[in-house]
């Protein structure tokens, strides 16, 4: 058969040769013996060897329809065969029945989408200059065209709840029923495969070819990435939209910061032709996530990778042709394995820039800084080596800044986490550490927890103006005082931690004298010795039931060896707001000394010490509450007052011991 229109029309040369339905199963199993010489090779892994996603795709089919034509094939049924060469040009041949009429009318109804351009051109247009963005990333927009996610709401939940009816024209035909543009055909196809499609981890692992056959995508719903790749091409094209597959390597389950690609390709997506310009998506990564202990997949949509910003696309796929970044300019493979990786949840949860930009770091003097500049307020986490420990995480209004100190010298695993809007906290960057020098100065408690240091966060919980802005309070006598506003309502609670005795659970607030005013908390701390301490800081609502909630903690560093402090009184109830204690701070007194007291005390009509004897206090013009007691004969000593004058009813305090004699 020969096809000729013009001068410039594309001449065909044809011969096609129908054997009959016995000779066909004849070949089928001869074939069963001997390898069929067109049949695309069996691949060890990833996407080795793959030049052209589209040939690739259409090779697979004429294989299955030539060795299986008689089990999967209904006599009455139309066959297709459609061929692509390398310059993208396009050949249809339709097998009819002999008693069968084609219909032309309907098949060009259908195709008339694929007609071509105003110049006529069918063959999907390669990437060029109009379609590249610039890198990198210029922080417009985490999408390549401008998007309202809001206009998908009515078209998302229904083409999620789109069942398979019979085969894929019928699938594709009822998820366009509510679509109306280009845009919407692709959004209903991605929203159908990313809620439908699981990811076959058995297939990917054993490289099993039948598994990213559309055919047998449908029928098990599941697949790999190959198949996810080629069944979003393959819906798009019955949509009448142009689609790709794209073959490269990714930085997805398993990938380690910092190591190289060579060899196979691991991993297979999509470029869509969409208002003019190319737009990459992934359905395999829309869909969900594989854990990496147990090596179970869950659907857990992301939408990050539905036509994703080329400069964030980057980051973790590198396609075989570097014409597919559509970015300018383009990515060397060395460029993408060096760069630093920042996971969907990194863009998704609103951040815009990391640093250090690369994945392994090594330590000066001892010490690695990462900051992240967030678009909102947001909370953060770290882990190294798998705990919450040997690092200083504060926050800042647009994002965080943590000084990690590895505690060894060798390579170490540093995790980031970002809670943004939701309750959970997700994994947003992965560095490696190198530290060739630990220093074992700097030893922080471990029940340093994050945040370090006020925050807006601690103002969200109602603490305002604090006295230290800053994380680390550095104390030579080993005493400091922290003040801040607290709002109406709110009550707050301390503790003081350190690794080293005589801090135990006991006392873990009997270091820590507080103080309030109408709208203002003082915390007066002594440290039992030199090292380094945090003071945990606690709120809850007075009116509201359950335990206090961790705001943020300081860290306190002494290192004067002199310093023994003891601990103050331990406080009751009824130990008023706006009350004062002048002496004795500490809460341990000599044994057999007249010891002096003064305290400014509101609202109480007589005040006295109790011992073995009991000493009243007398209230003088300063408005302070003055006296003192023996500690002879007794090893407690309590301070008690006297509310209501009419009443003989005395509350207790405070509460000093008495050193043994």
């Amino acid at each position: 058969m020969e096809l000729k229109k013009d001068s410039n029309a594309v001449s065909i040369d044809m011969l096609l040769i129908v054997h009959s339905e016995k000779r066909r199963a004849a070949q089928g199993a001869h074939s069963d013996r001997q390898a069929d010489p067109g049949a695309p090779p069996q691949r060890r892994g990833g996407l080795q060897g793959v030049g052209n996603g589209i040939r690739r795709w259409q090779k697979l089919e004429r294989n299955e329809l030539h060795g299986n034509l008689v089990e999967k094939q209904h006599p009455q049924q139309t066959q297709v065969i459609t061929s692509y060469d390398n310059q993208g040009t396009q050949l249809t041949v339709e097998v009819h029945p002999q008693d069968a009429m084609p219909q032309l009318l309907k098949k060009f109804s259908l195709a008339k989408r694929f007609q071509g351009d105003k110049n006529g051109n069918t063959r999907p247009r390669q990437p060029g200059g109009k379609d590249a963005h610039a890198y990198p990333w210029d922080r417009s927009s985490l999408k390549s065209m401008p998007l309202d996610l809001r206009q998908f709401e009515k078209l998302d939940t229904y083409a999620s709840q789109v069942t398979v009816k019979s085969g894929l024209d019928a699938l594709v035909s009822d998820l366009l029923q509510e679509a109306h543009s280009d845009l919407e055909r692709v959004r209903a196809i991605w929203i159908w495969i990313c809620h439908h499609i699981e990811y076959d981890i058995e297939a990917a692992q054993e490289k099993d070819r039948q598994a990213f056959k559309p055919t047998t995508i449908l029928q098990t719903q599941k697949t790999n990435c190959d198949g996810y790749a080629g069944l979003f091409e393959r819906m798009c094209r019955i949509a009448g939209v142009q689609c790709m597959t794209v073959p490269g390597y990714s930085k997805g389950f398993g990938y380690q910061p910092g190591q190289s690609f060579s060899g196979e390709f691991d991993h297979a997506w999509n470029a869509v032709f969409l208002e003019g310009r190319w737009h990459l998506v992934d359905s395999t990564w829309g869909s969900g996530l594989v854990d990496s202990t147990t090596s179970k997949f869950t659907f857990l949509y992301n939408e990050f990778y539905f036509l994703t910003h080329p400069a964030l696309f980057i980051e973790d796929h590198f396609p075989d042709n570097k014409n597919w970044q559509l970015l300018k300019p383009p990515q060397s493979l060395r460029q993408f394995e060096n760069n630093m990786y920042h996971k969907s949840e990194f863009y998704n949860k609103g951040m815009l820039s990391a640093h250090p930009q690369t994945s392994i770091i090594k330590t000066v003097n001892g010490k690695v800084t990462v900051t992240i500049e967030s678009c909102a307020p947001t909370l953060f986490m770290f882990m190294l080596n798998g705990k919450q420990e040997h690092g200083l995480l504060s926050l800042r209004k647009n994002g965080m800044k943590l000084d990690v100190y590895p505690p060894t010298v060798g390579t170490h695993k540093l995790q980031i986490f970002a809670k943004g809007n939701s309750e959970i906290y997700s994994s947003v960057l992965e560095y490696t550490l190198k530290c060739h020098y630990a220093d074992i100065d700097v030893r922080l408690p471990a029940e340093l927890h994050q945040p370090v240091g006020p925050s807006w966060f601690s103002e969200q919980m109602g603490i305002t103006k604090p006295s230290h802005p800053e994380p680390v309070i550095y104390t030579s006598d080993g005493r400091c005082s922290v003040s801040f506003s607290v709002e109406e309502g709110i009550s707050v609670l301390a503790s003081l931690h350190g690794d080293d005795g005589p801090v135990t659970e006991e006392t873990q607030r009997r270091y820590i004298f507080q103080l309030q005013w109408e709208k203002r908390t003082e915390l007066k701390v002594q440290l039992p010795h030199a090292g380094k301490f945090a003071l945990k800081i606690f709120v809850k609502k007075r009116q509201e039931p359950g335990n206090y909630v961790f705001v943020f903690n300081y860290l306190l560093c002494c290192t004067n060896s002199k310093v023994n402090w003891p601990v103050f009184p331990e406080s009751f109830g009824n130990w008023g707001q706006e009350n004062e204690l002048l002496e004795p701070l500490s809460g341990v007194l000599p044994a057999n000394r007249n010891v002096p007291f003064k305290l400014k005390l509101h609202g109480v009509a007589k005040a006295l010490v109790k011992g073995q004897d009991t000493w009243p206090l007398t209230l003088n013009r300063e408005g302070y509450w003055e006296g003192s007691c023996s500690t002879a004969g007794c090893q407690e000593v309590y301070v008690m007052v006297l509310e209501n004058a009419n009443h003989n009813f005395y509350s207790y305090i405070l509460k000093y011991k008495v050193n043994a004699q």
